[in-house]
């Protein structure tokens, strides 16, 4: 079995939709573009994603989470959703006009991190686009739980989770060119108490 893939099959079977809300912010692509998700998970940005025109591929290293995206879209695309492993992507160079990695690649450890981005330039085509979003340390999650490499921890589960600078993330797509980077703070209230959540947020181009 890959390394990580039972913690994320466990967690689906223990609690089926890990992910919910809805997707608003996503990028201005056009119709027919070709574009590859990162870590479908049960679906929630390829719900938001069908409405957009594209040409839909979508990955996930569990078994289980693609069956929840095959359900959430069930009817309403024709995604290829496909149980894959984002180190070592099955899909030929210069394939896709669009990559989005949102919550995904904070979820490896280094050497996975840097194997995955040598994946999204390896299979977007000159002048493609990859869309990278994940928590940064100003998040208020940020040294909780047992700590496993640098600014990565374990909460609760098994379930990785890394925490970005926004050099840390243009350091590693080194191989693409940043268009925009920055954080995005917003609070988050939980039983009374603002807490602060941030994210770095990427554009960078082939």
């Amino acid at each position: 079995m890959v390394p990580g893939t039972g913690e994320w099959e466990k967690e689906y079977s223990r609690k089926g939709v890990l992910w919910s809300g809805v997707t608003h912010d996503l990028p201005e692509l056009p119709a027919g573009s070709r574009v590859l998700e990162l870590g479908c998970g049960n679906g929630k940005t390829l719900s938001a994603m069908i409405q957009r025109g594209w040409d839909i591929t979508a990955i996930d290293l569990s078994g289980k989470a693609v069956a929840l995206s095959r359900h959430a879209v069930k009817g309403l695309s024709t995604a290829d959703l496909i149980v894959a492993d984002a180190r070592t992507v099955p899909f030929k160079s210069n394939l896709f006009d669009a990559v989005l990695a949102i919550h995904v690649i904070g979820h490896a450890h280094e050497p996975d991190r840097v194997l995955i981005a040598g994946e999204v330039s390896r299979i977007l085509k000159p002048g493609g686009i990859l869309f990278f979003c994940d928590f940064s340390t100003r998040d208020f999650r940020f040294g909780k739980g047992n700590n496993t490499e640098l600014s990565t921890f374990k909460r609760g589960t098994d379930i990785t989770t890394h925490y970005f600078t926004r050099e840390e993330v243009i350091d590693l797509f080194f191989e693409l060119s940043p268009s925009s980077i920055a954080l995005h703070d917003w609070p988050m209230r939980v039983r009374g108490k603002d807490l602060g959540r941030s994210e770095v947020k990427g554009i960078f181009s082939k």
